[in-house]
C-alpha cells in the first residue's frame, strides 16, 4: 500500500518506519529538511522537502494514488487542514489526523476526520493507571473514550453470574471469558469463577464502578 505522512516529528518518523518496515511505499513530507535526521538508519522510503499546503507538495507525494494519510506536524491546524484536503479533494480513503491540544480537538472532529488525540489519550491512560492498577487495558477505540479491559475474577464473586456482576454497571459490557485458556462469548446467566479472566468493554467511568464493584464482598 501507498501512505503519505505529513510531519517527520517524532511521531511521524516513528509511524514511517513502521509501515516501512512492514512493505508499504511511504513518502514523508516535512518543511524542515533536518527533520528527516529522525528516520530509522534502514529507512528506504521517499523524503519531500515542503509545506504540505503548498502549491504541488502533496502531488509530488504521490497523493493521486495514495492509500492514506497521516498529518502529524506539531499544528493542530495544519493537520486538520492538509487532512481535510486529502479526503475532500484527492478522496484518498484514509486519513488520519493528530491533535494535541484537546481544546481543539471538537474543531478536527467537526471536519469529519479520524483524530489521535495523544495528550487527551495519554492523560486519561495514565489516570486509568493510577486509579485501576488491577484492570488491564487491551484495546483503546478512538482516544480512549472506550476500552476493552481484562478483569480477574476475585473469590468473593466465585459462583456469581455475569448478569449479577454487570447488570446494573450502565456503561460496562462483556466480550469475552477466558477460563482454563480457552474464551466464550459469556452470557447473563453463566457462573463465574476464581480466576477466571473477563473481558469488558467501557467508558472510564464504567471500569470505575466495576472496579467498585469487585472489591466488595458476595451478597450472602
Amino acid at each position: 500500500m501507498k501512505f503519505v505522512v505529513v510531519g517527520c516529528g517524532r511521531v511521524g518518523a516513528e509511524l514511517s518506519y513502521h509501515l516501512f518496515s512492514r512493505g508499504h511505499q511511504v513518502v514523508v513530507v516535512d518543511i524542515n529538511k533536518e527533520a528527516f535526521n529522525r528516520l530509522h538508519p534502514d529507512f528506504r522510503g521517499r523524503t519531500l522537502e515542503g509545506e504540505g499546503l503548498a502549491e504541488g507538495v502533496l502531488e509530488r507525494a504521490g497523493i493521486q494514488e495514495a492509500d492514506g494519510l497521516a498529518a502529524v506536524t506539531n499544528s493542530d491546524t495544519l493537520n486538520a487542514v492538509v487532512a481535510h484536503a486529502a479526503r475532500t479533494l484527492y478522496n484518498v480513503p484514509n486519513v488520519v489526523a493528530r491533535n494535541y491540544d484537546p481544546n481543539l480537538r471538537t474543531v478536527i472532529e467537526a471536519f469529519g476526520l479520524q483524530t489521535v488525540g495523544s495528550t487527551y489519550w495519554g492523560a486519561q491512560r495514565v489516570e486509568e493507571l493510577l486509579m485501576n492498577p488491577s484492570q488491564r487495558m487491551v484495546y483503546s477505540a478512538g482516544n480512549g473514550e472506550v476500552e476493552v479491559y481484562e478483569v480477574q475474577i476475585p473469590d468473593e464473586w466465585d459462583g456469581r453470574t455475569v448478569g449479577e456482576l454487570l447488570g446494573p454497571l450502565d456503561q460496562c459490557y462483556p466480550v469475552a471469558l477466558s477460563r482454563a485458556g480457552r474464551s466464550s462469548l459469556p452470557e447473563a446467566g453463566m457462573k463465574l469463577q476464581t480466576g477466571d479472566m473477563l473481558d469488558v468493554s467501557s467508558t472510564f467511568e464504567g471500569i470505575g464502578a466495576l472496579t467498585a464493584r469487585l472489591s466488595k464482598q458476595a451478597e450472602a
